[in-house]
């Protein structure tokens, strides 16, 4: 085995779905969608691909498993008796969190909308639109806006944490953004020079919840009727 490789797993009960989906989450989070191979995950669990195969048809039902396992999690966490802003923001966050943790989830489910991930997330937000009384007309547009913003800014952000170096902090890329920033032309970049330090003491977190309180706040007063 060489330096780096991880050890085989150890396993004190018999192969099943649900073992091999959490070890699959794991190769994900560790190679990407590009390094889960039937090969690579059999490794992992001291087994033969055949094995895995007995459970898992393909690497498409491996990957919408493993979809369907971290993104329940998000969607069940904590909403239960809230309100339908703040069911909607505990939903979000819990997206935002997941996708941080897992970049590989923002783009399966962007690119498989017909699986039950994308499926129970896309419900679980058009159930809120709903209760926040939005017409009937307008529940698909509302819905899909929230949709389409929380999986851009999540999926965004996970790129952004990929495209720096590991040995990076996040501070110091921010600092060093910000610094160049703040030296653009202001004739041609006035606004940006201008948001430099926002950029460098920004939280991600803060700014996507403020963004999804922003189109919160248009759904209700655009389309949602007075109370």
């Amino acid at each position: 085995m060489t330096p780096g490789t991880p050890r085989p797993e150890r396993r004190g009960e018999p192969l099943s779905r649900e073992i091999i989906v959490r070890a699959a989450v794991r190769l994900l989070d560790d190679a990407g969608e590009s390094g889960l191979t039937f090969r690579t995950l059999a490794e992992r669990l001291a087994t033969g691909p055949g094995a895995i195969y007995w459970h898992i048809s393909g690497k498409g039902e491996l990957l919408g498993a493993a979809s369907e396992a971290v993104i329940a999690g998000a969607i069940s966490a904590g909403s239960a008796g809230a309100r339908p802003p703040e069911a909607v923001r505990t939903l979000a966050l819990g997206v935002f969190d997941a996708i941080d943790a897992h970049p590989w989830l923002g783009t399966q489910l962007a690119v498989n909308p017909l699986r039950p991930p994308m499926l129970r997330f896309f419900e679980s937000i058009g159930r809120q639109v709903r209760a926040l009384g939005v017409a009937p007309s307008a529940e698909f547009t509302a819905a899909s806006a929230l949709l389409n913003y929380i999986l851009g800014v999540a999926g965004q952000n996970a790129a952004n944490a990929r495209a720096v170096s590991p040995t990076t902090k996040r501070a110091e890329f921010l600092a060093t953004t910000s610094a160049a920033w703040a030296e653009l032309d202001p004739d041609e970049y006035p606004f940006t020079r201008s948001a430099a330090d926002r950029l460098r003491d920004h939280d991600d977190r803060a700014e996507f919840l403020a963004g999804l309180d922003l189109v919160l706040a248009g759904i209700t007063a655009r389309l949602a009727p007075p109370p």
